[in-house]
């Protein structure tokens, strides 16, 4: 996602564990973005976080607790979205962790001087860095707060598919779950992008929570 934020105009910085890395990642993104765009940074977890006004967790499940961890102290008093999905590797199988999902892992540890919105679990990454791709997926959005919803429904429109109000944390072991069924029908049909679309909603009511 973050290389079609950045072609939407937005500040893009990647953070790893090692700064080196995510300074490496940049690079190679920035290679690939069009000449006049704003170019994406990289840093350590901590200084990235601190940097940033909306910060976006993309980690395999295992890793999610200790970075948490890591960037505690950064992300206080900010957004955490969340792409993180329990999956059971090699085939992708979705299982429900201790805390029910990882999204609500993430806010217990975090506790509420951070808020949590989960999104774009579904989303095949295939096409996200060929921007003349149309994703053919919406994106279900989960969070407590309406105000926090709307960020990530507004991010997912800058990354060209449509964001759509989902309920509360705690509908996300369902939303979590959607990207095992995602891999499993990739796998049966040959393919590297499914995706999702809700029906029924108004093209001028998607926004509404």
């Amino acid at each position: 996602m973050g290389f079609r934020w950045a072609m939407a105009g937005h500040s893009v910085m990647i953070g790893s564990r090692v700064a080196e890395r995510a300074l490496e990642a940049a690079r190679q993104m920035n290679e690939r973005l069009p000449a006049g765009t704003r170019p994406v940074s990289g840093a350590d977890n901590p200084t990235a976080v601190g940097d940033a006004e909306v910060v976006v967790l993309s980690v395999p499940y295992e890793a999610q607790a200790a970075t948490l961890e890591g960037i505690r102290e950064a992300l206080a008093g900010k957004l955490l979205i969340t792409v993180v999905a329990p999956l059971k590797t090699p085939k992708g199988r979705y299982w429900r962790p201790a805390g029910d999902s990882a999204a609500l892992e993430a806010q217990a540890q975090l506790g509420e001087a951070v808020r949590v919105v989960a999104a774009f679990q579904s989303i095949s990454a295939e096409h996200l860095q060929d921007p003349t791709h149309e994703i053919d997926s919406d994106v279900m959005v989960c969070g407590e707060k309406k105000d926090d919803r709307d960020v990530a429904v507004a991010l997912a429109a800058a990354a060209g598919m449509r964001g759509i109000h989902a309920g509360g944390l705690g509908n996300t072991p369902v939303v979590e779950g959607l990207a095992a069924v995602m891999i499993a029908i990739n796998v049966r049909y040959k393919i590297k992008n499914a995706g999702l679309r809700i029906t029924g909603i108004p093209a001028d009511a998607a926004d509404a929570g």
